[in-house]
């Protein structure tokens, strides 16, 4: 089997590094934002919080209609969870890449799952939506358990969601 074939249904190549090609542009700035956040909040990976905050950092249109429909201020959110995942005592200058061994399990699965469900849809490429439906429907979600605190459902957050993605077009 080619090289090229191997790879054929993974985000990631051999190499560790995510095949671009799978992203969306907005996607991408999702994800680079949260290597960003993962090193301002001191961790030496980056974790499934870091790609919520991510989301909430630099929302496409469909993320900000979710966050409407959830009747939530995003940067209010995300400055919540920078203060939740603050770690003082972590690493403020930790090297980190979009590369596998900077990736938590959790972040690896995650973006697999993403990319699965974009392949489901018929795209290509992951979208912020295919990474924030994806987080809120994974098992042991942190993001969902954080909001499951508040009294908001992990099913509440994904159907708005979807709704939110369905308006965008982005289903």
């Amino acid at each position: 089997m080619p090289a090229s074939d191997a790879t054929n249904d993974d985000i990631f190549h051999p190499s560790g590094q995510l095949v671009s090609e799978r992203i969306s542009d907005a996607a991408a700035r999702v994800l680079r934002e949260a290597l960003r956040l993962a090193r301002e909040t001191r961790w030496d990976s980056v974790r499934s919080p870091h790609i919520f905050m991510g989301l909430l950092a630099v929302p496409d249109a469909c993320v900000r209609d979710w966050g409407k429909r959830l009747d939530a201020d995003l940067n209010k959110l995300l400055n919540q969870f920078q203060e939740l995942f603050h770690q003082d005592e972590g690493e403020s200058e930790a090297l980190l890449m979009l590369n596998r061994e900077f990736l938590s399990d959790n972040v690896i699965r995650l973006l697999r799952e993403a990319y699965r469900r974009a392949r489901e849809h018929r795209r290509g490429v992951v979208t912020p939506m295919d990474l924030l439906i994806t987080l809120l429907t994974s098992s042991n979600s942190i993001v969902a358990d954080c909001f499951e605190r508040i009294g908001v459902t992990a099913a509440k957050l994904t159907e708005l969601a979807v709704i939110a993605e369905q308006k965008c077009g982005a289903a």
